[in-house]
């Protein structure tokens, strides 16, 4: 998940997800060991929310009012536009 989160960049990015196009932040705390990402489709309503926490011994996921499943999707497919 980690190789997944890392792929996007820190800061403001723009990428298509499902043949729309998103608007996406992505903040990190801790030196890294913590990361917040927020995703907004740009002519509609859907969004993706999450935070991703590194401790000394787990990585823990934790979507933001939605399934673990959709921010998984999104994480796999977003394509960043450079």
């Amino acid at each position: 998940m980690l190789q997944l989160i890392q792929k996007i960049p820190e800061g403001y990015s723009e990428g298509i997800y499902n043949t729309k196009k998103y608007s996406i932040t992505k903040e990190s705390f801790n030196d890294g060991r913590s990361y917040k990402i927020y995703g907004k489709e740009l002519r509609g309503n859907d969004f993706i929310s999450l935070n991703y926490y590194i401790t000394k011994h787990n990585e823990h996921l934790k979507p933001c009012e939605m399934p673990e499943q959709k921010v998984i999707h999104f994480l796999e497919h977003i394509q960043i536009l450079y």
